[in-house]
C-alpha cells in the first residue's frame, strides 16, 4: 500500500482536507479535497515536450460537474452530462485567471488542470475548494509554477465579514465577493453586491487576502511534507530561451529610437487602432530588413525582441510621461454616444459607444414561464434574468468560423448580470421574465463594461422600473519601480501592455460588480484606494452621458411587449384551471392566445400582447375558480325546470365547461304561494336569485323571493 498524506486546516470554521497518495497516483499532481461535505478531486498534468510552433502557454482547466454529486440523474434522452454548464465554465475561469500569471512567460508545455466535483454539500460550495486543489495538485507536481494560491469568499451581514458563507448566509449576504492570491498579493477578484461603498469593498478585499495567506502556508506545509514522503515531485527547471544577446544589443540600438518616435507619433495624432497597427506594422518590417539573415532563421528572434522593445517604449511614455496611447489624459474617458430606441420591434433596444467600442443591446421581456431552467449543481433551479454577450470576429476587424460562445463571452455576459442584477426589480413589481442581449458590434477595450451601460440603456427604454442606472469602467495599472500609473477606461494595448485589468460597475450609491487580475505583486492598500476612487470617478462621467440620452424607465411598455395580469387563486384550484392532462389550460390559450402560467402556490400570471385577450383569459379563470358565495345575488339563467323548483346557473359555463348551477325551491319562487314552476319561470328565463345555504356535498340552495325582497329594501333606501 503507498503512502497517503492527508492534512486539515480550519477555513470559516469547517475543516478543509487535502490528501494525496490514495487517487490518479499518475496524474502530475493528484489532491483529494473536501470541506464539510463537499468533494473534489484536483489534478495538475504536463506534457512531456513543449508545443511546436505557437507563440502563447497552451494552459488548460477544465471544471468537471458531475450530477451524481447531488443525487441526480440527468435529463434528456443520454443520460449522461453534456457540455459543461455556464457555472461550471464560470467555475473554470476563477481558477484559470489567477494561475495563469503564475507560470514562466515563454513556457510552452501543455498543461492541463482538471476538477473533478464528486460531492456537493450547498453550504459549501465547490468553486473555491477547487482553486485551491488545483493549486495544491499544481505545487506538488513538477510544474514550475509560482504558486501555490488560495481562495476565499467574502459575505457581508449587518456589516459584518462572513469568511465562506452558507447557503443561508449567502442568501441574506450584501455582497458575493471571490478573493484569489499569493501570500503576497491579491490576483483576482470576482464581486457581485448590492450597492456597497467602495472603502467597505476594499476592506473586504484586504480581509480575505488576510485568509488566503494562511491557505498557502497550509500548501506550502503539505508540499513540503509529501516531498519527504516521495508524495511530491521536484519542480522542472524550466530556462527560458533568450534571443542572441549581440542582435538584441543591435536590435535596440537601431530600433529603440524608431520606436520612441512612433510611439510618441501615435500619441500626439490620436491614431486608430487600424492605423496605428499599420504604422507599427510598418516601423517593425524596416527594422527586421536591416537584421533579418537570407535564410531568415533569426526571424523568430528579431519578432521577440521587436515584441519586447514594443511593449517597453509604450509603458514608458505612460509611465514616465504620463502619456496614453490615444493621447488621452490619465483619467480621461473616450468620447461617449448613447442611443435609446434604435431596434424598431425590440421592447428596449440601444446603442452604446466608447471611443472604437460599440454595444448594440436588445431587451426582451418575456412571461414567468420563459425563465431559464437550470440543471447543475447548484441550489437554484431557475433563473428569470438573463444578460448574453457575443463577440463577432469583425468587431475587430477579423475573419474566424461563427460558433457558440465560448469561455470568454460567458464570463462577459455574467460579469454584467451581476452587475445590473441588484437593481432588477423583483416579480411582485414587475412580474416579467427579462433577457438582455449585447451585441459586440466594434472592440477597442472593455466591452464587459459597455455591455453593462448598453443594459441599462435598454432597461429604461424597455420600461423596466430599475432601482438605479447602473455604468461601468474599466481601470488600468501600469508599476514601474515604486511609481504606480493608474489608467480610466483602458483600450485594448492598454490592457494588454499593463499591470492590472480592474472593472467596477455600480450605480451612483455603491458597487454593483467587480472584476479584477493582476499580473504582478505589490498592490497594496493605497493603490487600490487610489483606483477604486478614480474608477467612481470615471463611471459617474459615463453615467452623466448616460442621462442625456435617458433619464428614467420609460412609463408605457412598448407596444409589442407582452401585457402580464397577475391574480391569485386557492392551490386547490389549480387542477380544475388545468384539467385533465391539461385540457382546460390548453382550451383557454387557443380561446385567448395568451400565455398563462401557474405557480405551486396559487399565483397566475396570464402574458398577452393584446390587452383585452389578456383579460378575457383572466375572467375566464376567474370564471373556473369561483365560487358561489352565502348571502350573495346573482343573476342566474334558469337552466332546468322540475316539478319541485328551478335549477338555477349562476356562474355561466365558459369554454364548454359547466358552470355552477343551484336549485330554487318552489317555495322560494315567490312571496305567494306557487302551483306550478312554469308559473314563475321558464328554462332560458332570466332571473336574481341570493344564496342561502351550501351544504357539505357542495349544493347550493337559492331564494328567488329572497332576493326580490333585498333589492326592494335597497331600491326603497335610495
Amino acid at each position: 500500500m503507498s503512502a497517503v498524506l492527508k492534512k486539515s486546516l480550519e477555513v470559516g470554521g469547517r475543516q478543509l482536507t487535502l490528501e494525496t497518495g490514495r487517487m490518479a497516483k499518475q496524474a502530475g499532481g493528484a489532491i483529494f479535497a473536501s470541506y464539510g461535505d463537499t468533494m473534489l478531486l484536483a489534478t495538475a498534468t504536463q506534457s512531456a515536450s513543449p508545443r511546436d510552433g505557437i507563440d502563447f502557454f497552451p494552459l488548460t482547466v477544465d471544471y468537471e460537474e458531475r450530477l451524481y454529486a447531488v443525487g441526480k440523474i440527468p435529463g434528456g434522452f443520454i443520460k449522461r452530462e453534456g457540455r459543461p454548464t455556464e457555472k461550471a465554465i464560470l467555475s473554470s475561469r476563477i481558477i484559470d485567471r489567477p494561475i495563469r500569471p503564475l507560470f514562466p512567460k515563454a513556457y510552452r508545455n501543455d498543461v492541463q488542470v482538471v476538477a473533478t466535483v464528486l460531492s456537493v454539500d450547498q453550504n459549501n460550495p465547490p468553486d473555491m475548494v477547487a482553486m485551491i486543489a488545483a493549486s495544491a495538485a499544481l505545487h506538488i507536481s513538477n510544474i514550475p509554477f509560482a504558486g501555490p494560491i488560495g481562495g476565499v469568499v467574502i459575505g457581508l451581514i449587518d456589516g459584518k465579514f462572513i469568511l465562506n458563507p452558507n447557503t443561508e448566509e449567502a442568501e441574506a449576504s450584501s455582497m458575493h465577493l471571490s478573493v484569489a492570491g499569493t501570500k503576497d498579493a491579491v490576483m483576482m477578484v470576482e464581486a457581485g453586491m448590492k450597492q456597497i461603498p467602495e472603502e467597505v469593498v476594499l476592506d473586504a478585499i484586504l480581509y480575505a487576502h488576510e485568509e488566503i495567506k494562511k491557505i498557502v502556508a497550509f500548501i506550502e506545509d503539505f508540499r513540503a511534507e509529501a516531498l519527504v514522503m516521495g508524495l511530491a515531485k521536484e519542480k522542472v527547471e524550466f530556462n527560458p530561451p533568450e534571443p542572441d544577446a549581440a542582435l538584441k544589443e543591435a536590435i535596440y540600438a537601431y530600433g529603440q529610437p524608431l520606436l520612441y518616435e512612433a510611439v510618441h507619433k501615435i500619441a500626439a495624432e490620436r491614431l486608430s487602432k487600424a492605423d496605428r497597427d499599420a504604422y507599427l506594422d510598418e516601423i517593425k518590417a524596416d527594422i527586421t530588413a536591416k537584421f533579418i539573415d537570407e535564410e531568415e532563421e533569426n526571424k523568430a528572434d528579431i519578432d521577440a525582441i521587436l515584441y519586447s522593445l514594443e511593449k517597453e517604449e509604450f509603458r514608458k511614455m505612460i509611465a514616465k510621461d504620463k502619456l496614453r496611447i490615444d493621447g488621452r489624459a490619465l483619467t480621461e474617458v473616450r468620447p461617449i454616444t448613447c442611443e435609446v430606441g434604435v431596434l424598431a420591434r425590440t421592447h428596449g433596444s440601444s446603442l452604446f459607444t466608447r471611443g472604437q467600442t460599440q454595444i448594440l443591446n436588445a431587451c426582451t421581456l418575456g412571461a414567468m414561464g420563459d425563465e431559464q431552467i437550470l440543471d447543475g449543481l447548484g441550489v437554484e433551479d431557475s433563473k428569470r434574468y438573463m444578460h448574453h454577450y457575443n463577440f463577432p470576429p469583425y468587431s475587430v476587424g477579423e475573419t474566424r468560423p461563427m460558433r457558440g460562445p465560448g469561455r470568454r463571452e460567458i464570463g462577459h455576459g455574467a460579469l454584467a448580470e451581476r452587475a445590473l442584477e441588484p437593481v432588477i426589480p423583483g416579480e411582485d413589481v414587475f412580474p416579467y421574465t427579462l433577457r438582455l442581449v449585447s451585441e459586440a458590434i466594434e472592440s477597442n477595450g472593455s466591452t464587459s463594461m459597455g455591455s453593462v451601460c448598453a443594459s441599462t440603456l435598454s432597461l429604461m427604454d424597455a420600461g423596466v422600473p430599475i432601482e438605479a442606472p447602473v455604468a461601468g469602467v474599466a481601470m488600468g495599472l501600469i508599476k514601474d519601480g515604486d511609481d504606480i500609473t493608474i489608467l480610466t477606461d483602458i483600450q485594448g494595448m492598454e490592457d494588454f501592455l499593463g499591470d492590472m485589468d480592474f472593472k467596477v460597475a455600480g450605480t451612483a450609491k455603491g458597487v454593483t460588480a467587480m472584476q479584477m487580475d493582476i499580473k504582478i505583486a505589490g498592490i497594496n492598500k493605497e493603490v487600490f484606494t487610489r483606483a477604486l476612487a478614480q474608477a467612481k470617478e470615471g463611471r459617474m462621467h459615463i453615467m452623466g452621458k448616460m442621462m442625456e440620452a435617458i433619464s428614467e424607465p420609460r412609463t408605457e411598455l412598448s407596444p409589442y411587449a407582452p401585457r402580464i395580469i397577475q391574480t391569485k387563486i386557492h392551490p386547490d384550484k389549480i387542477r380544475e384551471v388545468i384539467g385533465s392532462g391539461g385540457k382546460v389550460i390548453k382550451k383557454i390559450v387557443e380561446e385567448t392566445g395568451a400565455q398563462i402560467d401557474i405557480e405551486d402556490d396559487g399565483r397566475v400570471f396570464i402574458a398577452c400582447v393584446d390587452a383585452e385577450k389578456g383579460e378575457k383569459a383572466l375572467e375566464i379563470i376567474n370564471s373556473i375558480v369561483a365560487e358561489p358565495e352565502v348571502g350573495k345575488i346573482y343573476h342566474g339563467k334558469v337552466v332546468k325546470v322540475m316539478d319541485f323548483g328551478a335549477f338555477v346557473e349562476i356562474i355561466p359555463s365558459v369554454l364548454d365547461l359547466p358552470g355552477k348551477d343551484g336549485m330554487v325551491h318552489i317555495s322560494q319562487l315567490d312571496d305567494k304561494r306557487v302551483a306550478k314552476v312554469e308559473d314563475v319561470c321558464k328554462e332560458g328565463d332570466e332571473i336574481y336569485v341570493k344564496v342561502l345555504a351550501i351544504d357539505p356535498q357542495g349544493k347550493v340552495k337559492l331564494s328567488r323571493k329572497d332576493a326580490m325582497h333585498e333589492m326592494q329594501k335597497e331600491k326603497s333606501e335610495e
